[in-house]
C-alpha cells in the first residue's frame, strides 16, 4: 500500500484530479437537457470533481504538516498508548471563578466521584496579561481527609492557535487524569487547562517579546500565584508540572528549562525545540541573535548549565519532531532527567496524542509531589 505521505499518493491524487477535471468537461455537453439522465450526469460530474480536488489537496496538505503519518493513523486503528523510555545523560496576580462546566456535577456525592472543572479569569499582576481558563479539581479536592491538603497542579496547554475547550472535549484530560488517579498512577491534581495565545491571535511561543506582551511572565510568575492564593495548590516547584502539544508543547518545555523555580516537570507532546518566526508570530526577538538562542532548546542543554528539571519528550518515527527529539536526548546532561515516548507511526494530530497522555500522566505520577499538609 502506498504510504499516506507519501510524494507517489500525491503524484497520483493530483493526475486523478485533472483527468477527472479534463472528462468533466469533455463530456458537459452530453449532459445537457433537463431530464433526470442529464441532472444525474451533470451532479455527479460536479462532485466527482471536487471530491477528486479535495482529496488531493488534503493529500498534499497531510504530507507537508504531518497530521496523519499512516493510513491506521487516519482511521484510527493504532490505539496503543506509548511507552516512556527513560535516558541517562552523557555527560500577584488575581483569580475570579466565572462558570463551572457540566461535564462533572457539583452537587453533592457525584463531585466527590468525579471531580469539577470551573472557568476562571486570571489577571496577571505582573505581565498586566490576562487569560480565561478551566481548572479541574478532581474528587480529592471535596473529601474530608483533603480538606487540610494543598495539591499538585499541572498546566495543561493546548497549541496554536488552539482551545481550551478541545483539551476536555477531545483530548479528555480530565477523564484520563480521573483515571490516572484512580488506579493510583497520578496524585489528586489539579489541571488548569488554557491556551497559549493571550494577545489577539498573535503566537508569541510564550515569550517575554521585547517591546511587546510579557507572555512567560504571566505563565511562570502570574499564573503559579493567582492560583495559589484561589486554591488549595502547593507553592513548592516540585509540586508543578506543565504539559502541551506542540505549541504548548514547545512552551513547557521553555518553561521548565527557563524558570525551574516555576515548574519542575515538563512534558511536550510532539513539540518542536525552537520558535519560528511567520506570520503569526511577527518579530519575537527584535533581531537579538542572543534573545533567539535563548529560546533554542537543544541550544539551552548544550549550552547552559544544566537545571535540575524533569522532562519528557513524546514523537514518533514519522514526525517532523522526530530528529530534534534525538537531538534533545544527546544534548542533556545531569541533573536534568529526560524520557521519550516513541510510537511506531503518528502523526500532529488528536489520535497520536490521546494515545500519549495516558502514559505521560503515568510517568508525571513519578515527577509530582503528593498532595501537602496546609
Amino acid at each position: 500500500m502506498l504510504s499516506l505521505t507519501g510524494l507517489p499518493l500525491q503524484i497520483i491524487a493530483a493526475v486523478v484530479a485533472i483527468a477527472v477535471f479534463a472528462a468533466t468537461m469533455w463530456l458537459w455537453p452530453r449532459f445537457g437537457g433537463r431530464g433526470w439522465k442529464a441532472w444525474t450526469g451533470r451532479v455527479g460530474a460536479f462532485l466527482a470533481t471536487q471530491l477528486a480536488v479535495l482529496v488531493a489537496m488534503g493529500l498534499i496538505a497531510n504530507g507537508y504538516f504531518g497530521f496523519y503519518s499512516s493510513w491506521s493513523d487516519l482511521l484510527g486503528t493504532n490505539g496503543k498508548p506509548g511507552t516512556v523510555v527513560d535516558h541517562q545523560p552523557n555527560a500577584a496576580a488575581s483569580l475570579s471563578v466565572t462558570g463551572e462546566k457540566n461535564m462533572y456535577s457539583a452537587q453533592g456525592s457525584a463531585r466527590d466521584r468525579s471531580g469539577l472543572i470551573q472557568e476562571v479569569s486570571v489577571r496577571g499582576a505582573r505581565s498586566g496579561l490576562s487569560s480565561d481558563a478551566f481548572v479541574y479539581l478532581p474528587p480529592q479536592y471535596f473529601q474530608p481527609e483533603y480538606e487540610q491538603r494543598k495539591f499538585p497542579m499541572a498546566l495543561v496547554l493546548a497549541g496554536y492557535p488552539g482551545s481550551a475547550e478541545k483539551l476536555i472535549t477531545l483530548m479528555q484530560y480530565p477523564a484520563s487524569a480521573l483515571a490516572a488517579i484512580e488506579e493510583k498512577k497520578l496524585p489528586p491534581t489539579v489541571l488548569v487547562l488554557m491556551r497559549p495565545t493571550l494577545v489577539g491571535n498573535r503566537d508569541t511561543e510564550c515569550m517575554d517579546v521585547p517591546g511587546g506582551p510579557q507572555v512567560e511572565t504571566f505563565f511562570t510568575s502570574d499564573l503559579p500565584a493567582a492560583l495559589a492564593s484561589g486554591y488549595r495548590i502547593g507553592t513548592d516547584p516540585a509540586s508543578r508540572a506543565v504539559i502541551g502539544n506542540s505549541t504548548g508543547g514547545y512552551c513547557a518545555l521553555k518553561f521548565a528549562l527557563r524558570k525551574p523555580d516555576a515548574y519542575r516537570a515538563a512534558i511536550s507532546l510532539s513539540g518542536y525545540y525552537t520558535a519560528p518566526i511567520d506570520e503569526t508570530t511577527g518579530d519575537l526577538f527584535a533581531g537579538n541573535t542572543g534573545l533567539k538562542q535563548e529560546n533554542d532548546l537543544v541550544w539551552r542543554l548544550k549550552n547552559k548549565p544544566a537545571e535540575p528539571v524533569s522532562l519528557l519528550l513524546a514523537t514518533s518515527y514519522d514526525e517532523n519532531n522526530y530528529e530534534g527529539t534525538q537531538a534533545m536526548v544527546n544534548a542533556f546532561k545531569a541533573p536534568t532527567r529526560l524520557s521519550t515516548i516513541t510510537l511506531d507511526t503518528g502523526g500532529h494530530n488528536f489520535h497520536t496524542w490521546t494515545r500519549e497522555i495516558p502514559p505521560a500522566l503515568e510517568w508525571l505520577g513519578k515527577h509530582l509531589t503528593m498532595p501537602q499538609a496546609a
